[in-house]
């Protein structure tokens, strides 16, 4: 117990929590034998939270290269091409390890001072918060990695549980520890400055958890409805749910190379605009460039039906992207409106929220790039997103398409360490009720009211609320075949035809672009029913807080439409896509978890044993999770 108590004491980061760690460091004992003055609930549950913030480390490898990766936030290879690197998996283990080992210990100690009569009024609530926090980490750890101890994270080899084991045991953590909590319990003095996200407001809190168990359950869907819907609809009824801006779940960053730095902040990744997410947003919602951008940019604005120029011998075509093989010489004429506010446009030097990383080079200034066989190339005021994979020959001649000047990259508002991050939004409270609602369960608002209140509540968090009303009724497709109105469910047209330019003879053109068949859904013949225009809006909204809920409803459901990576030459990591099938979605093609570190094979071969029983598959980044589309 003496190795939980210093684990934890690793979390603590303020002065007044490295002396409570020197108490702990004093006894030398289990805390179940610790007095109240030499152990507080409090100091292990804030050392949690706050580890989970992720170092830059941990952050960088995990938030960023693998959940950002796998949830296509961004552009990256690695995960999204089925990569996999030992070392960072390992930073990731060890940290969820020692968050769990500290709430662990929270509760522990809390269960101990009610057991021998020193707790103190607010003791109890203490211990209901950490059984919900501790509900959220287990289900973290296992939506990356598939079984993991349920008992575990105690100091000593674990036995591991199946992921449904593991999901109904926090679901049951849920419930119980909400209805536990008790708000008129007055808190003393300088207890809310141990609690980062909600300073202990219990309401808060209920709501976290609430909401919390919304999307937990949400995630059986496929696997277990039953299950799904009745601990869906009991969180449903509690009418106690994150739907407010004030309820959400966030943490405060801070600048620095801590747990409170912030997760996107290093400034060597580039976090290019994705594939996936430019094809959702151009055409989404009908909003005019023109009318969300300056005057001194109107000019590059280009007509609705310019794809832009065709680079055969640059660009790869071997991707189920609908617009591959093009390059956009200039702005979409039309683009949901959080896209320009998410990723900054390139040679926009004047936005004050333009990202100069990496500082120590001029890579964010340089917008021009010659390609081999071609000559120069301006990006500068431009708009364009390339696809993952291998892009052998061509890609080899092209100096343009990954490149940091070049691209829309992560505005700078996300990478400068001063922002909240974003654990759980009213948006996904609204959208999980749109989608339960869509399936018959009992919600207490309409699947309509609440996709476009989730719509909404995005909007607003992004200062774009004045183009709310024109876009919840626009009947606009966007690159994949969805458009944004709930009554709008026409089927997109076989293909539509875009005019464009041979980047090599000026001459013009014009293509048959088809939309894209996600086979993964319904056989690929649905593009704008109800649940794939919930899940688009989904998507878009997490953006960038939340990435791994993005690849958890992907993983799920299909949705939305992820394009294959480039096929030029084969994958060695993702051996069914090739040049027969890259034209279809398959979960093959697909991340589908995080490998378990080879540590633990080492340390716990036993464990390591079970777990990869349990997983009912090979200990591989493309098994499938139990809860996951099949």
């Amino acid at each position: 117990m003496k190795s939980i108590i210093k684990s934890a004491c690793l979390l603590l980061t303020s002065a007044m929590l490295v002396q409570s760690c020197s108490k702990f460091d004093e006894l030398g004992t289990d805390p179940k034998s610790a007095s109240e003055s030499q152990s507080e609930v409090e100091y292990a549950l804030n050392g949690s939270i706050i580890g989970a913030q992720m170092n830059p480390d941990v952050a960088e490898r995990s938030f960023v290269l693998y959940w950002k990766t796998a949830g296509r936030q961004h552009r990256q290879g690695g995960l999204s091409s089925g990569g996999y690197d030992d070392g960072w998996t390992t930073a990731y283990y060890n940290q969820v390890s020692g968050w769990l080992n500290g709430v662990n210990l929270a509760i522990e100690l809390a269960q101990k001072k009610a057991a021998n009569g020193t707790a103190q009024p607010h003791n109890n609530n203490l211990l209901q918060v950490a059984r919900i926090w501790r509900a959220y980490l287990m289900s973290e750890a296992s939506d990356n990695f598939g079984p993991i101890p349920i008992q575990g994270f105690q100091g000593v080899n674990p036995e591991f549980s199946s992921v449904k084991d593991v999901y109904y045991a926090i679901l049951k953590e849920l419930t119980e520890a909400v209805a536990a909590l008790d708000e008129n319990v007055a808190n003393p003095s300088g207890l809310d400055a141990y609690d980062p996200a909600y300073g202990y407001n219990y309401n808060k809190w209920k709501r976290y958890g609430n909401s919390l168990r919304l999307r937990l359950a949400m995630r059986l869907s496929e696997v277990d409805p039953a299950k799904a819907k009745s601990e869906f609809e009991a969180a449903a009824a509690s009418n106690l749910l994150i739907t407010d801006a004030d309820h959400t779940f966030k943490v405060q960053e801070r600048d620095g190379w801590n747990d409170l730095s912030g997760v996107m902040s290093r400034e060597w990744n580039a976090q290019q605009l994705s594939t996936t997410l430019n094809n959702l947003y151009i055409g989404l919602g009908g909003i005019p460039s023109q009318n969300q951008l300056p005057d001194s940019l109107h000019p590059y604005i280009k007509p609705a039906n310019y794809l832009g120029l065709r680079f055969a011998n640059h660009i790869t075509t071997m991707t189920n992207d609908p617009v591959a093989g093009y390059w956009l010489d200039g702005l979409p004429n039309t683009i949901d409106p959080r896209a320009y506010k998410a990723f900054i446009i390139p040679g926009q030097f004047n936005n004050p929220n333009f990202s100069l990383y990496p500082t120590y080079t001029n890579d964010a200034r340089t917008v021009k790039r010659n390609m081999e066989g071609y000559g120069e190339v301006d990006a500068t005021f431009t708009w364009n997103a390339a696809t993952s994979g291998d892009w052998g020959d061509k890609g080899a001649r092209n100096f343009l398409y990954s490149y940091i000047g070049t691209n829309p990259r992560l505005s700078q508002q996300f990478r400068r360490s001063n922002s909240q991050r974003i654990f759980f939004a009213p948006w996904e409270t609204y959208f999980l009720l749109a989608e339960g609602s869509l399936r018959g369960w009992a919600t207490p608002m309409a699947a309509q009211a609440a996709y476009e209140a989730g719509i909404a509540s995005s909007f607003e968090y992004w200062g774009v609320s004045e183009f709310l009303g024109s876009y919840l009724t626009s009947q606009s497709y966007s690159r994949t075949g969805t458009s944004v109105s709930w009554s709008h469910v026409a089927e997109p047209p076989a293909t539509h035809t875009m005019n464009f330019t041979d980047a090599y003879n000026n001459a013009a053109g014009t293509a048959n672009i088809a939309y894209p068949s996600n086979t993964l859904y319904k056989g690929g013949s649905v593009k704008n029913d109800h649940l794939t225009k919930i899940i688009t809006q989904k998507f878009l909204a997490q953006v960038p807080w939340l990435p791994l809920e993005a690849w958890n409803d992907q993983r799920r459901l299909g949705l939305p439409f992820y394009e294959n990576p480039a096929i030029e030459r084969a994958l060695p990591n993702l051996p069914a896509l090739n040049s027969s099938n890259y034209m279809t979605s398959n979960i093959a093609f697909f991340p589908q978890r995080i490998r378990y570190p080879s540590s633990l094979a080492n340390s716990n071969p036993a464990g390591y044993q079970q777990a990869v029983e349990l997983l009912g598959g090979a200990d591989a980044v493309l098994t499938p999770l139990w809860w996951a589309k099949h």
